[in-house]
């Protein structure tokens, strides 16, 4: 029985780092507030880099890391393109020297790079392609409103990939079954109001009228009351899927949302501190980006084990959630993330 499997991981995030200090200057609510709400010092910024600069780095990381130089089909998560149209994953293709393979885009907010994982997956099991690099990248930092300080304090620039390959389901780094949802009832909690056919056409018809924001906006307190819960339910789902006992699990990586939805998790699944990895701390949200970046800087750091039994998890825009698993293989990571 044909499935993926795990051969390569890459990460990169910009090399400027914007500590709170900097980025609160003067304002009453500093570094003690951030720290303590959303559990971020520092974050990354791109400077003259877009989304796809960022995942060509990434993505030739992840082929390094794989001892190859081709891939039969690329798919980019993101929820920050560099232009509605033509999409960013051609580019990464060509940049990368993969030639005319099919590339597309995928705009699943905060959990692309799962539903990535799970577009690839079944590319590869269907017979339609032997090996896909997946990559998410968020220059989300373009999308915030410069005026809204919280906003700039949640979230941060990154891009990590992966390379997918055919093997079986025993072989050690093949994803188990793939837990996917959405809620479009609640699209409204995560949104970019502006730029697309709804604000554009509301324009023509109201001229004049107030044009709908470029920026990102959030309902910070509701996402994050559901987060912990979706997150939770998502792996269980997932975890039951592949046969794994409630007990079994050995490490979690989940979206980087926040420090404390992180800690819900932990606490709401039984794990001991540690089990639920975290990097937010020293690079924020970085959207889409933030479980592969956060993957290839825990395997390139030995805290990612072979014979672990890992689980992947993230929840965002949309409403959109999934879940995965995975036996930890022998692979290598390559990441520019210091």
């Amino acid at each position: 029985m044909r499935t993926s499997v795990l051969a390569g991981l890459g990460g990169y995030v910009p090399p400027r780092a914007v500590s709170n200090d900097e980025l609160c200057g003067h304002r009453p609510l500093g570094d003690e507030w951030i720290r303590g709400r959303i559990g971020v010092a520092s974050r990354r910024i791109a400077d003259g880099e877009a989304t796809v600069d960022l995942a060509v780095r990434a993505g030739r990381h992840a082929l390094t890391a794989a001892g190859t130089s081709r891939a039969d089909a690329v798919v980019l998560a993101t929820a920050s393109p560099d232009r509605l149209l033509p999409a960013g994953a051609p580019e990464v293709a060509a940049r990368l020297g993969l030639g005319t393979v099919p590339a597309f885009d995928l705009a699943s907010g905060c959990s692309g790079f799962l539903y990535g994982l799970a577009v690839a997956s079944s590319m590869i099991i269907s017979g339609t392609c032997g090996s896909v690099l997946v990559v998410a990248s968020d220059v989300f930092s373009a999308f915030l409103d410069p005026q809204d300080w919280l906003m700039s304090a949640i979230f941060g620039d990154g891009a990590g990939a992966v390379l997918l390959r055919a093997g079986g389901p025993d072989t050690p780094g093949a994803f188990g079954p793939f837990d996917l949802g959405s809620d479009g009832a609640q699209a409204d909690l995560l949104e970019v109001p502006g730029g697309g056919t709804r604000a554009r056409k509301r324009m023509l018809v109201e001229p004049g009228g107030e044009e709908p924001s470029p920026y990102f906006r959030m309902d910070g307190p509701t996402v994050l009351k559901q987060a912990v819960v979706g997150m939770c339910d998502s792996l269980t789902r997932a975890l039951v899927r592949a046969g794994w006992p409630p007990g079994g699990l050995d490490v979690v990586v989940a979206h980087q949302a926040n420090q404390r939805i992180l800690d819900g998790i932990t606490d709401e699944l039984g794990l001991a501190p540690g089990q639920v990895l975290s990097h937010i701390e020293a690079y924020g949200n970085t959207a889409a980006a933030s479980v592969p970046v956060l993957l290839a800087q825990a395997a390139a750091a030995g805290t990612l084990v072979p014979g672990q039994r890992v689980a992947l998890t993230a929840y965002g825009a949309g409403l959109a959630w999934g879940s995965t698993t995975l036996v930890w293989p022998e692979v290598r990571a390559v990441t520019e993330c210091g």
